[in-house]
């Protein structure tokens, strides 16, 4: 019996997906009674506390050199306007650099190099999104003119999931009693669950080019909301 039971979980732990966000446990066990398979979904809301931004820098110029300096000298700006905003060092992260050739075409005409344009990118991370207009206004003011976001998110939603798991196995659970009762049976014992679903953050948001003009950035309101984070479960229960 306790081969038999021991290769049981072995066969369990086997079927475990390596996908993220999905988590399975199954054991194959001899039902005498009846089967019951039931799909239940526990959800709860919660305010994003976490803004995500992409801000650069792009610079045109005659030769590489000079537009590398220029696009150099803007960032500077901008990482101080970000320092001054109160974010941290820890949260602003190099994304991407960048230099390419600038060509003019014309009808029968080969390429004509035009100039160079120079990319510098950042990624920044700050929890007080009430002050993501602020930032946003700062960077344009000091020659951001790439951004994207924000992105909201929760940045850590264990707890919420875990709140999530407990209402979809209660509701589980009180769907199956429901069912025994109208068959004439009671609930003997829960044979498995598997989980699916959890909590990815939203899609990043496509670049918006923003001119260096104050005025086009100005009185930036963000609204956070509520973000959903839901898990599904699937169980099985022995009626008797």
């Amino acid at each position: 019996m306790k081969n038999a039971l021991f290769a049981a979980l072995m066969l369990g732990a086997a079927a475990m997906p390596s996908a993220a966000g999905a988590q399975q446990s199954t054991i194959n066990q001899t039902i005498t009674g009846t089967r019951l398979d039931i799909s239940a979904t526990g959800d709860v809301a919660r305010v994003p506390d976490l803004a995500t931004i992409s801000a650069g820098v792009v610079s045109r110029a005659a030769t590489a050199t000079s537009a590398i300096q220029q696009t150099a000298a803007r960032m500077g700006r901008v990482r101080e306007a970000l320092r001054r905003a109160g974010i941290a060092d820890r949260d602003i992260q190099t994304s991407n650099i960048s230099l390419n050739p600038d060509y003019v075409y014309a009808s029968n005409q080969p390429p004509k190099l035009s100039g160079y344009s120079a990319s510098n990118q950042l990624t920044v991370r700050f929890h007080d999104i009430a002050s993501t207009g602020k930032i946003l206004d700062a960077l344009v003011e000091q020659g951001a003119n790439q951004i994207s976001g924000p992105n909201l998110s929760i940045e850590h939603p264990e707890a919420a999931l875990d709140e999530a798991r407990a209402k979809a196995v209660a509701v589980g659970r009180a769907r199956a009693d429901l069912f025994a009762r109208a068959v004439g049976m009671r609930v003997a014992r829960i044979v498995s669950i598997s989980e699916s679903g959890g909590y990815a953050p939203p899609p990043p948001m496509p670049p918006m080019v923003m001119m260096a003009e104050r005025s086009q950035a100005a009185s930036s309101k963000i609204d956070p909301g509520e973000q959903k984070l839901q898990i599904s479960v699937s169980m099985t229960f022995e009626l008797q």
